[in-house]
């Protein structure tokens, strides 16, 4: 089964398989743990993809959900397959406010997005400021660079294009990401190493992966080699 692509022909989802399920919803459940959850509060997901993220946050939080991407056909496919009375969706691009009439979100988030803003961080993090309610958060996973598979696919050319990504998209650092929080002016940043779950795992693999790298995010040096950084930031 092959991974999903945009209308540009770059891998944008990963194949459905067991260990992506399972890697999607622990993702989920990250995210939330980061957030006061109340069914007033509103949450806009950038680059929703085909909407899964959305719905199984829709279900777990009982919060308004609005999943936004540029991809015409992932948001129709989504509108199609994943559905939910506080679900909705919308070809949105957040560097455009005005796109929003004024509507703001208590927390904005995303998974495996904000590398392909890598050249823009500065900007997008302003732009997404912007579109948070006084005290929202922002909440992300990102591939962490100093993962050994993360780093080869994105370091060699020859790599990038067998994997079908984008010409600008680069995984980055702890350090760096935080250094992009900081200048944007988020405050009560956190960025932590998370996930030792790789997309792709045979399924007799899935549950030590996660109990081996449950153990290893508490290691100080192993940590630095997991799948992904988490990151919080609060407007």
């Amino acid at each position: 089964m092959e991974n999903i692509k945009d209308d540009r022909g770059y891998n944008q989802v990963w194949a459905d398989t067991k260990s992506t399920r399972v890697r999607a919803e622990r993702r989920c459940d990250y995210m939330i743990s980061k957030m006061e959850v109340h069914p007033s509060k509103s949450v806009m997901e950038i680059g929703c993809g085909t909407g899964k993220n959305c719905f199984m946050l829709a279900q777990k939080t009982g919060m308004h959900i609005l999943g936004t991407d540029l991809c015409v056909p992932f948001i129709e496919e989504a509108k199609k397959t994943y559905t939910a009375p506080n679900l909705r969706y919308d070809i949105l691009n957040f560097n455009e406010a005005a796109q929003f009439k004024g509507e703001k979100f208590d927390y904005i988030i995303g998974n495996g997005i904000l590398h392909h803003l890598y050249y823009h961080l500065d900007e997008a993090f302003l732009n997404m400021k912007a579109l948070l309610k006084p005290g929202g958060r922002i909440i992300f996973m990102e591939p962490n660079l100093y993962n050994p598979y993360v780093y080869f696919i994105f370091s060699y050319e020859v790599l990038r294009k067998a994997t079908y990504l984008e010409p600008d998209e680069m995984a980055f650092s702890k350090s760096f990401v935080t250094d992009k929080l900081q200048k944007a002016g988020y405050k009560n940043i956190a960025v932590e190493y998370k996930d030792f779950l790789l997309p792709g795992v045979p399924d007799f693999l899935i549950t030590p992966s996660v109990v081996v790298g449950d153990v290893l995010e508490k290691i100080p040096v192993a940590k630095m080699m997991s799948q992904s950084i988490g990151l919080v930031a609060e407007a």
